[in-house]
């Protein structure tokens, strides 16, 4: 397993505050257009507005990770993206338009209030995604919360293979810092604005 340099010990502690700071800010402002999308969802297709799954946490702790339901119900929850027969055949209408744009990430914001993600860290794996798991477990990037964006996330997103964004995500387990995060950050904004790396079905796509 590759060692985490990162001798800072007081930034965990600074990064969860930032987190709890944002959080508390940006989901009252966001509510009304979450449940905008929460309506749009329930409009469009049958089931849930919301999609439930078992995700890898720190040091490789279970969590349930939430999302804006994109995908009929038939679709197998723990079945990775990538290895979907045609997943883009699963998408509803509205559930195209929230991939695009990354909305259906925006339930995550509970996860990082709740402590079980940070707004920049490695993507959180399906549980059974047991080659990325043991992957980043080589590269030390087991050892971070995971986030709602990382440096994968801003280096090829789904068009990368998984030894990649593994890589990437033990690189991040090194550097990570204030300013590496803020990096990340401005970074992710761009790349969701601009779609880069977004492929669906994409090997990096969890």
């Amino acid at each position: 397993m590759r060692k985490n340099t990162n001798r800072n010990k007081t930034y965990p502690k600074f990064k969860r505050l930032m987190d709890l700071s944002m959080c508390l800010v940006l989901i009252p402002l966001l509510l009304f257009p979450m449940g905008v999308l929460a309506l749009a969802i329930k409009l469009d297709s049958k089931g849930p507005v919301l999609f439930k799954q078992k995700r890898v946490g720190k040091n490789n702790i279970h969590f349930t990770i939430l999302k804006f339901r994109t995908m009929t119900v038939d679709t197998d929850a723990d079945t990775p993206t990538h290895l979907l027969k045609s997943p883009e055949d699963k998408l509803t209408k509205v559930g195209k338009v929230l991939r695009k744009l990354s909305l259906d990430e925006l339930p995550q914001l509970f996860n990082i209030l709740a402590g079980d993600m940070s707004f920049i860290g490695p993507r959180p794996a399906l549980w059974n995604q047991y080659d990325l798991i043991a992957l980043r477990d080589e590269n030390g990037a087991s050892t971070c919360t995971p986030g709602l964006s990382g440096w994968a996330q801003v280096n090829g997103r789904d068009t990368l293979t998984l030894e990649e964004k593994a890589r990437l995500d033990g690189e991040y387990a090194e550097k990570q810092s204030f300013l590496f995060d803020a990096k990340c950050f401005f970074l992710t904004l761009t790349s969701v604005i601009s779609a880069k790396g977004n492929k669906e079905g994409g090997t990096g796509n969890v």
